[in-house]
């Protein structure tokens, strides 16, 4: 995991907990604006419709184009897509909120790393919808079917899509910051069953957000990239930081 992550010593001999009221007015903040910039940015149906067909198009040349095949095949069952929209719909904004809280109270440094990088990928997530507006999968004209919505009314009611932008769909940040999250778990959790369930968090995610049309897999690709990719540029930037406030001498 040391590997992965990038880690090396990841518990600090003195423990400081951050605000954690101050932390909550950040990241409610943070997740307005978000909120607010993907409805505001949301591109053309037809524009969306157009970039479905190139992130499809794309997904066939690499071999990865199975979306159709696997909602067929494991999702058709009603018990079965009952339990992948459980994960898409309480898989993600409570798992985040519950970690970051835990992780705020316990691995100070964790945390930081953790809510900058999932900052900073929103920050990039939202251009990137802004420039490049894709129907996801059920909004495609491809046969799949919106699993959520069909029988789960109440994510729709809980996050209307007149309040989103309903294309933005490359990348899947729902993969990427749940896969943040698990990193997160894995690096600080003690327990070998919690580090376990960090790990398959993403998992589980990654396979929800294919099998309910709401994400392509080159979405899921490109979310784990992103968050990756900030996760180790906050890092360096933290330890860049750390040395340029460093007395001379010490």
């Amino acid at each position: 995991m040391a590997v992965i992550t990038g880690e090396t010593q990841v518990r600090p001999a003195v423990h400081t907990p951050v605000r954690l009221g101050q932390q909550i007015i950040i990241l409610l903040g943070a997740i307005v604006i978000y909120f607010g910039v993907r409805h505001l940015t949301e591109g053309s149906v037809s524009a969306a419709i157009a970039n479905a067909e190139r992130v499809v198009d794309f997904e066939k040349a690499l071999g990865l184009y199975h979306e159709q095949w696997l909602q067929e095949t494991f999702a058709s069952n009603a018990r079965v897509s009952t339990v992948f929209n459980w994960i898409y719909i309480w898989g993600h904004w409570p798992v985040i909120a519950v970690t970051l809280v835990w992780l705020a109270r316990r691995h100070t440094a964790i945390y930081l790393r953790t809510r900058n990088a999932m900052i900073l990928s929103g920050a990039i997530g939202m251009v990137i919808f802004a420039t490049f507006p894709v129907a996801p999968p059920r909004l495609a004209p491809l046969g799949m079917v919106d699993t959520v919505t069909v029988s789960s009314h109440a994510y729709r009611v809980l996050q209307p899509p007149m309040f989103t932008n309903q294309y933005a769909a490359v990348p899947s940040l729902h993969v990427g910051w749940d896969l943040l999250m698990g990193v997160a778990i894995v690096i600080a959790a003690r327990r070998m069953w919690v580090k376990i369930l960090g790990v398959m968090m993403p998992v589980a995610m990654t396979l929800a957000v294919v099998f309910t049309a709401n994400h392509y897999i080159v979405d899921a690709i490109a979310g784990a990239a992103l968050t990756m990719a900030c996760w180790f540029a906050v890092r360096w930037w933290t330890a860049r930081r750390a040395r340029r406030l460093q007395p001379a001498g010490t």
